[in-house]
């Protein structure tokens, strides 16, 4: 089996509390260099792109250079998810980076805290999305804070974002799937708030599909082996990649049940049943 991506989360440490974000009540955790070299040997015959992303905020790892040379070194391509605030810092290595195929700027971070300067925040992300569109990264600005179904965003300032990204990326802009083209491997996207799955939450009923499993998997910061992106807190934890293979977790009762069932239309995990993102997969 082959997937399109593989969610590592690096690190469950954040330098922000977003509105928007369930946090998670997992023990603070930064993956070692040994632990991902580990992992990476293990995920390397299912899949070529490592998606730097769950909880946490990948640039605050104090060995982010090591972990992009040890995914360079097996050939993976690394995405990263950020909330832009350490971006001028990290640029320098993120732009020499062999392995950074692509940088996921959550632009609508600032808007979900207090006290961060959005003028100075901007300047920073843009100025990098410039630098690191010319070393030839794929930047993906995004505005995930629309209203939602079952979710208001946190929108107020958009066009004040939208008028400082214009000053930078001047148009014409041309359209692209999901948003605009701002220039040369630069791209605006935007999309709907949503509430992150719980166990707490609302059971939307069985009858639903999810990529998870299909196109993707997670792996958390301790080496838990997760469905997809969403499950925060593992709770659907499938095994444990720093003391098993891969092949020997997906072939888990667990694993099968959950995958058998998505092929089926179905939700059979609890946490599944309360996620209000897969039901874009049936409208």
């Amino acid at each position: 089996m082959r997937f399109a991506k593989a969610y590592v989360e690096i690190t469950n440490i954040c330098n922000l509390s977003c509105a928007f974000c369930p946090k998670t009540k997992r023990a603070p955790r930064q993956m070692t260099p040994a632990e991902f070299e580990l992992l990476a040997a293990r995920l390397r015959p299912y899949t070529d792109f490592l998606y730097f992303h769950v909880m946490g905020e990948p640039l605050l790892h104090p060995q982010l250079d090591a972990l992009l040379s040890l995914a360079s070194a097996r050939g993976f391509r690394v995405i990263i998810t950020t909330n832009g605030t350490l971006l001028p810092q990290r640029a320098a290595l993120l732009c020499a980076s062999e392995a950074l195929h692509k940088v996921n700027i959550s632009l609508h971070s600032f808007e979900a805290n207090s006290g961060v300067d959005m003028e100075r925040y901007l300047r920073g992300c843009l100025d990098f999305a410039e630098r690191a569109a010319s070393s030839g990264k794929l930047i993906n600005l995004r505005l995930w804070n629309l209203d939602g179904s079952a979710a208001p965003g946190l929108h107020e300032k958009n066009d004040a974002v939208l008028h400082q990204i214009r000053a930078h990326f001047p148009q014409p802009w041309t359209d692209a799937r999901g948003g605009m083209k701002l220039a040369q491997r630069v791209y605006l996207s935007y999309g709907e708030r949503f509430d992150w799955p719980s166990l707490a939450a609302a059971d939307y009923g069985e009858r639903r599909f999810c990529y998870g499993l299909k196109d993707q998997l997670g792996v958390l910061v301790d080496g838990t082996v997760i469905p997809c992106c969403l499950d925060s807190e593992g709770s659907i934890a499938l095994g444990n990649l720093f003391s098993q293979d891969l092949d020997e977790i997906l072939s888990g009762e667990r694993a099968k049940a959950v995958s058998e069932g998505f092929r089926q239309n179905r939700a059979v995990e609890p946490l599944c049943r309360r996620c209000q993102y897969s039901t874009r997969f049936s409208r």
